[in-house]
């Protein structure tokens, strides 16, 4: 008898648990680095590896390792949700997939505005930090928060999140990738075609696809484009078709595809090894009466805070109502524009890749101090609007 899975089911669940390691994990780094071992702490992210010379020279330092060659998992975690969902998940038809791209749509272009209406003037570059959401913290908050959010809303909210992540990927290739070096880009393409040419031929060796996998990787690490878009650029190239060598078993449909398969192997890394590193190393801010008050005074911090806090929810239920009235799209059963509101304020919760982005958009480590303790001021901020607004509709 093989292993039974639920995708699905199993993917949620994850998430849950990996929304509770994040914020532990956050609060041991924010801990740690404003201790005695602060130093320690810093000196150690800094510390470079460097592995071969010249032209195939890899130079980073422990946190690059975790933000460029780690994410590369979580973000090859995201490029195959992403093809699950578009293929046979909430995405697969336009019906299903239109409201919640219309609202995520909203969801990201009003951060965006606020933020520029705010800090524009200042450093417009930031304005890619509030549009993210963390799937991980906002569907664990809907899923603590327990029967008072109609299940219609978790799926809704893990459709947007999914297409805010297709969102938030083309602003890391697009904006806050560095000058493009054409001989790699060649390189990374002909990897591509070449994995691609190992698929149509039906090659299945994991060792031979990791092979070029990392040739991807490091194509695009010395291109200039941001190495983790390996990692989606992967995931969305993995067949959606069945897995016919494995003893693992989908309780809903019988079989497994390659994409669950994968999906099986690679999420619990994601999630219980990866993002938790990231989270550790990321939020390590040192935190001073000098620190919160430049914070405080900052209007990059505040159209960070704005953008997450307001603009998030704001622009998730504008965009909702537009596509209702338009007729282009119909509400998750059961919702109504209060629960909208408050499912907006849980894709509040930036987090993760709103830290990531944060310290692709600003250059020098005080504006990126500033930023992160901005993202994780608003998501706490958020999730507490959002278990307020659900308690609150709960009661009526």
């Amino acid at each position: 008898m093989g292993r039974r899975i639920s995708p699905l089911r199993d993917f949620l669940n994850r998430e849950s648990t990996s929304g509770l390691l994040i914020v532990a994990a956050s609060a041991l780094g924010l801990l740690i680095a404003n201790s005695p071992f602060s130093d320690y702490y810093f000196s150690t992210l800094d510390f470079h590896l460097s592995i071969g010379a010249d032209w195939y020279l890899l130079d980073l330092s422990i946190l690059k390792v975790i933000n460029y060659l780690l994410m590369s998992i979580f973000f090859f975690v995201v490029g195959l949700e992403i093809k699950r969902e578009l293929t046979t998940g909430h995405l697969a038809s336009f019906k299903k997939a239109m409201l919640p791209f219309v609202a995520a749509l909203g969801g990201m272009a009003v951060p965006a505005l606020i933020y520029l209406a705010i800090a524009g003037d200042v450093a417009p570059g930031g304005w890619g930090v509030p549009v993210a959401t963390d799937i991980a913290l906002a569907v664990g908050l809907l899923t603590m928060i327990g029967p008072s959010v109609a299940a219609s809303l978790r799926s809704f909210l893990l459709a947007l999140a999914v297409i805010d992540d297709i969102g938030a990927i083309v602003i890391i290739a697009f904006v806050y990738s560095t000058g493009i070096n054409f001989s790699w880009l060649a390189a990374g393409i002909i990897s591509i075609a070449l994995i691609a040419g190992l698929k149509r031929a039906g090659v299945e060796s994991t060792l031979i696809y990791s092979f070029f996998a990392f040739t991807l990787w490091f194509s695009l690490y010395k291109t200039g484009v941001h190495p983790t878009l390996a990692g989606v650029i992967l995931g969305l190239m993995t067949p959606n078709i069945v897995r016919t060598r494995t003893r693992v078993e989908d309780v809903e449909d019988g079989s497994v595809s390659i994409v669950e398969w994968l999906e099986l192997k690679f999420h619990p890394i994601s999630t219980f090894l990866v993002v938790p590193i990231f989270a550790f190393a990321n939020t390590g801010v040192v935190i001073t009466a000098d620190s919160i008050k430049g914070a405080s005074q900052s209007v990059i911090a505040w159209g960070i805070f704005f953008g997450l806090v307001l603009g998030k929810p704001l622009g998730v239920l504008l965009a909702s109502i537009a596509a209702k009235r338009l007729k282009v799209a119909d509400y998750p059963e059961g919702a109504t524009n209060s629960s909208l509101l408050a499912t907006g304020s849980a894709a509040g919760i930036g987090f993760t890749v709103a830290i990531f982005i944060a310290n692709l958009a600003f250059k020098d480590a005080q504006t990126q101090d500033i930023a992160v303790l901005a993202v994780i001021l608003a998501s706490v901020v958020s999730a507490l609007l959002s278990a307020i607004f659900f308690k609150a509709l709960a009661k009526r």
